[in-house]
């Protein structure tokens, strides 16, 4: 099963792709979609739309895990985030009807163990699960495979370290 995960934002959208085969987890590809600040609000969220298409078409995934929102003290950033992830969400829903939702403390839980793990150590599974040699970049990436490893060991019942 090809699994997208994606940690949505407004200046930088992550993306992870897994495969998962029966617990055995294999990283496919990451990266970001990133938008400009030149632009105005509208034209990013059109550059976000565009490429996160483009992605799910290139990617076709069987499923997408993106990460609900956690709301911190700047609200304006809050609001444009949310945005993103609204446009975000469309699209994915229109290309792949398997869309899964986790808050930050279920990704973080399922992956480390720990609803309150720090970014180092969500990233230090990552790269453990996966066996990737280095931590991807940006930090967007790797929050996005953690989504997918969240989904993919939620989705089937894998507990992690079983498999």
């Amino acid at each position: 099963m090809r699994i997208l995960g994606i940690d949505p934002g407004y200046a930088t959208v992550g993306y992870g792709i897994i495969e998962n085969d029966n617990g055995k987890l294999r990283p496919i590809g990451y990266g970001a979609i990133e938008t400009p600040p030149s632009l105005s609000t509208a034209e990013r969220l059109i550059l976000i739309e565009k490429r996160t298409t483009e992605l799910v078409l290139d990617v076709t995934p069987d499923e997408i895990a993106i990460e609900e929102l956690f709301f911190n003290t700047n609200i304006t950033t809050g609001i444009k985030v949310a945005q993103a992830r609204g446009v975000i969400l469309l699209s994915c829903a229109k290309l792949c009807g398997a869309l899964y939702e986790y808050t930050p403390l279920q990704i973080k839980s399922t992956v480390t163990g720990n609803g309150t793990a720090n970014k180092t150590q969500v990233q230090f599974m990552v790269r453990s699960l996966l066996r990737l040699k280095e931590t991807p970049k940006p930090d967007d990436a790797a929050d996005a495979f953690a989504a997918a490893i969240c989904h993919a060991f939620t989705a089937q019942g894998i507990k992690r370290g079983l498999k």
